[in-house]
C-alpha cells in the first residue's frame, strides 16, 4: 500500500490563553512542538513504521520539562512523581503500558517493551521497572523528575511548604495533561502512543486512562488511531478512545464527527478534554472542548504545523 504518512501530536489541554505566555514561553512551547513532529517524520521519511515514529515524537515530548509528561511530571499528593504510558500496533492489535512508574526516563519506552518483549499489555510500578531494567532500559533517579515549576505548583496546590533539594528550573505553573501522537504510515499501518504525569495532587496510585489500551489511547488498522488527554476518569468511564473506533466502524460517523460525539458526552458528564486521531484513509480529527490544545500535524508533502490556542 502506497500512503502518504501523517502524522499528529498534542501536549494537553487546559485554558491555554495567550496571556498565559510570554513570547518567548509561547515560542518554546511551540519549538518543542516542532522538536516532536521532526523526530516522528524522520522516522516516516526513511519508510519507517507509524508504531516506531510514535515512539520518537512522544520520547521528545517526555523529555520536555514544559509538558505534564516525563520530565516534566505533576506530583502526587505525597509530592511523589508517578508515571503512565500506552503504545498501541494498529497493525495487530498489540499494545503495551506502565503505570505508576517513577524511575523510567521514558514511560514510553517502557510500554514499548511490555508490548514487544513480555506477553503482557500492563504492567505497574516496581514491577514495570523491574522488568524494563532486565531488557536494558534506562532508570533514572526519581529527583530527575523534579522540577522548580511543577514543585511550585504542587505547593500552591497543597499549601505544604516542604523543602525540595535543589529543584531544577521549569517554565509554567499550569498542568497540561497528557501528551501523545498518532500515526499513520506509508504501509497504510496505524499507531498511537501516550504519555503522561497524572493529576497534580492525585492520590498515590491514581491511574488515569493514559495506560488503558481503548480509553486513552487506540489504534486499529481497519478504523482509526486516537489518543486523549484531559480529565481521564472520564476518557475511562466513556471506553473514549475505542468508542471513536467504534463510531467510525458501525456508526457511520467520520473521524472528526465521532471524536466530537465522544467529546460531547463526556462534556455532558462534566468532563474536558481533547481528541487527536488519523484514520485508515488518511482523514484527521483534532478536536478539544477547551480553551486551547498544544498539537501539530505532518503529512506527507506538506509543511508542518504546530499551534496551541484555540
Amino acid at each position: 500500500m502506497n500512503m502518504r504518512y501523517v502524522l499528529l501530536i498534542h501536549a494537553g489541554c487546559e485554558d491555554i490563553v495567550p496571556e498565559k505566555f510570554t513570547p518567548e514561553e509561547e515560542q518554546e512551547h511551540l519549538d518543542s512542538l516542532s522538536q516532536s513532529l521532526k523526530a516522528g517524520r524522520s522516522v516516516l521519511e526513511n519508510g519507517g513504521r507509524a508504531v516506531d515514529a510514535v515512539q520518537k515524537a512522544v520520547m521528545v515530548l517526555e523529555d520536555s520539562p514544559l509538558f505534564n509528561a516525563g520530565r516534566g511530571s505533576v506530583f502526587t499528593h505525597e509530592g511523589k512523581n508517578e508515571l503512565d504510558a500506552s503504545i498501541m500496533n494498529g497493525q495487530n492489535l498489540q499494545a503495551g503500558a506502565v503505570a505508576g512508574t517513577t524511575r523510567i526516563k521514558n514511560p514510553v519506552c517502557a510500554a514499548r517493551m511490555v508490548m514487544d518483549r513480555s506477553g503482557h499489555v500492563l504492567l505497574i510500578g516496581q514491577g514495570a521497572e523491574a522488568f524494563v531494567r532486565e531488557q536494558g532500559l534506562e532508570l533514572v533517579d526519581a529527583t530527575y523528575f523534579h522540577t522548580r515549576g511543577r514543585w511550585e505548583e504542587y505547593v500552591q496546590a497543597t499549601g505544604k511548604k516542604k523543602q525540595e533539594s535543589n529543584p531544577a528550573p521549569a517554565a509554567g505553573l499550569e498542568k497540561f495533561g497528557t501528551v501523545g501522537a498518532v500515526c499513520l504510515d506509508r504501509q497504510g499501518n496505524l499507531a498511537a502512543a501516550s504519555s503522561t504525569g497524572g493529576i497534580m495532587n492525585k492520590k498515590h496510585g491514581r491511574v488515569g486512562d493514559s495506560p488503558i489500551i481503548g480509553c486513552g489511547v487506540y489504534a486499529n488498522n481497519s478504523t482509526c488511531a486516537v489518543t486523549c488527554t484531559g480529565e481521564g476518569e472520564f476518557f475511562i468511564r466513556t471506553v473514549a478512545a475505542h468508542t471513536v473506533s467504534a463510531l467510525t466502524e458501525f456508526g457511520g460517523l467520520s473521524l472528526e464527527q465521532a471524536c466530537q460525539r465522544v467529546l460531547d458526552h463526556i462534556q455532558d458528564l462534566g468532563g474536558l478534554g481533547g481528541l487527536i486521531g488519523v484514520d485508515h484513509k488518511g482523514q484527521t480529527a483534532v478536536v478539544f472542548i477547551t480553551q486551547g490544545m498544544f498539537r501539530g500535524m505532518v503529512q506527507e508533502g506538506e509543511e508542518p504545523w504546530v499551534a496551541m490556542y484555540g
